[in-house]
């Protein structure tokens, strides 16, 4: 008879994030972006734009999400001048970072 060892669970580590599925789109970027992802419980999600060195830029949303699939867009034409950023989402007590690149 197999055993499973103690603590250990069949469930897969994206089973008990908050935040999963993150995507960032279009890359390289010029007027708008679209960020999609998953909650897995409702949550207070917060999106923000970061420069490289860590500044931040904006805040995108600071809003509580139902569950399930989010699709948010923002129009970002007149609030970045071209270069790298980082989008950072905050969902409960997980962060997500995604580069992004606007032309």
């Amino acid at each position: 008879m197999a055993s499973r060892p103690v603590g250990s669970s069949s469930k897969a580590a994206s089973d008990f994030k908050v935040l999963n599925n993150v995507k960032v789109y279009p890359n390289p970027a010029e007027d708008q972006i679209t960020i999609s992802y998953t909650l897995t419980k409702e949550s207070t999600v917060t999106i923000k734009i970061m420069d490289v060195l860590g500044n931040e830029i904006a805040t995108l949303l600071s809003q509580r999400l139902p569950s399930g699939e989010q699709n948010n867009s923002f129009n970002i034409a007149s609030r970045l001048n071209s270069g790298y950023y980082f989008i950072r989402l905050l969902a409960g007590n997980e962060t997500v970072i995604k580069r992004i690149s606007i032309l």
